[in-house]
């Protein structure tokens, strides 16, 4: 179909939705390394494994062979409430940088939550009631997953409790409260009411707290509590598996108007919308079916990806989770309180990860300063306010189409718009008044944290 007819959105028709989760590691020759025990270096056992999530979602974590997961009925039909979510052509914005780059974007924020994260809370919720368990500990940065699991524990009537980064819980309190409204019980992390939080505040006095330190207390709050079990937000397989619901929805759409594209960007941080965006395009590469350039964006004051080294390590500050070796900056080191709260993770998917060290993907780290002002130039013309997340790949997507107005290249660009900014507003205020700043770690910072990582 000609490009002359694409609509300003796709939208798919309920019957074309998916029924199926796909999974990317089916598909690589080159497996992502297994969790290790700390205690023993040896893999996770699925029993292991169980005493921290559930059961149904271990299976998940450590399925590396099935191509594709059925999705629940339970769950489609909550989908059906905010999904499938629009694929938009950004005619606004190529006219206003004057590029023959055709730009598109999966909108993921048209949901009480504001992002992608709903997709995999609600699978996460329906598993633990399904397990006849009592409630779900967690973590959250920005807000976007704390807001997104106590929808879905609402909706499964499941108790939640959420350890939020206290920089965030700080600067974004209404996000908190959307929290509060849905039934979950929120605390600044790191808190006193555990273990790992008043070492971690020992450790480092006054801290802003980082989601490997909220990831920290909610492993131990689970544990703590009999019929609980610690849920996550991103990282984990599992949850990258949910969120393809996200790149399957567009390769649909793009496909039934014979739009292909070139260059397919998303913001990475734990590498939940990254690798959801880009997992069923990713399975085409790998089977030499088709093939795609995929850039991830992260912020300059958390690189994993960009500075990191790609080793074993804690996926948590306290060093209660699991070893995953991935692109880490050593789990602890604490980033600087950017507005990206949702980005400031101290390492990377295994999977992203080893695509990444595969040189499948590439990836840059952009300055905060650059992302707002990417940020404020999308709203003004495209009408959304993009979440300071989602804007690090606006950002990319805007270099890149500059760089076809100089080639004339006519390339065809993708990226994930994760979620909207409404609850953003102290970051834009700052940046609106111009008292932000950007805060790049030194070689020195990373090279300490680097030095603790795990010996094996």
């Amino acid at each position: 179909m000609s490009n002359e007819k694409i609509p300003y959105k796709i939208y798919l028709e309920e019957s074309e939705m998916p029924k199926q989760w796909y999974n990317v590691r089916a598909d690589m020759e080159k497996k992502p390394a297994p969790l290790l025990n700390p205690a023993t270096g040896k893999p996770m056992t699925a029993e292991e494994l169980g005493h921290v999530f559930c059961d149904e979602l271990v299976k998940q974590e450590l399925d590396d062979t099935s191509r594709y997961i059925d999705i629940p009925e339970e769950i489609q039909d909550f989908y059906k409430m905010y999904r499938p979510s629009p694929l938009v052509r950004a005619y606004c914005l190529e006219k206003a940088l004057g590029t023959p780059a055709k730009i598109y974007y999966k909108f993921e924020g048209n949901n009480t939550s504001g992002s992608h994260k709903l997709n995999s809370a609600i699978a996460q919720a329906y598993y633990a009631k399904k397990q006849g368990l009592k409630g779900v500990t967690t973590e959250t940065g920005a807000g976007q997953w704390g807001t997104a699991l106590s929808m879905a524990c609402s909706y499964f009537d499941l108790d939640c409790q959420v350890y939020m980064v206290k920089v965030s819980y700080e600067q974004k309190p209404f996000r908190r409260e959307v929290m509060r409204t849905y039934g979950a019980n929120v605390t600044p992390s790191p808190s006193m009411n555990t273990e790992v939080g008043r070492q971690i505040n020992a450790e480092f006095p006054g801290t802003n707290g980082s989601l490997g330190c909220a990831i920290s207390e909610a492993v131990e709050a689970a544990s703590a509590q009999e019929g609980y079990r610690y849920v996550l937000g991103s990282v984990l397989s599992q949850v990258l598996l949910h969120q393809t619901v996200i790149g399957l929805e567009t390769k649909t759409a793009m496909d039934k108007y014979g739009i292909k594209p070139d260059l397919i960007i998303g913001c990475a941080g734990g590498g939940s919308n990254l690798g959801g965006l880009i997992s069923p395009f990713m399975g085409e590469k790998l089977r030499g079916e088709a093939d795609y350039k995929f850039i991830a964006v992260e912020p300059a004051s958390c690189p994993s990806l960009t500075r990191g080294v790609y080793a074993y390590d804690y996926c948590d500050t306290g060093k209660v989770c699991p070893l995953q070796k991935m692109y880490t900056l050593g789990s602890g080191f604490m980033p600087s309180s950017s507005h990206a709260g949702g980005l400031r993770y101290h390492g990377m998917s295994a999977t992203l990860s080893e695509l990444y060290d595969q040189g499948l993907m590439e990836a840059v780290s952009v300055e905060q300063t650059s992302v707002f002002d990417a940020a404020v130039k999308f709203a003004r013309v495209e009408g959304i306010l993009p979440a300071p997340e989602s804007s690090h790949a606006i950002k990319v997507a805007i270099d890149e189409a500059l760089k076809c107005k100089e080639t004339g290249e006519e390339k065809t660009i993708l990226f994930g718009l994760t979620g909207t900014g409404y609850f953003d507003m102290f970051a834009y205020e700052r940046f609106n008044n111009g008292e932000m700043s950007d805060y790049i770690p030194t070689d020195e910072e990373i090279a300490a944290a680097v030095a603790k990582l795990p010996k094996f």
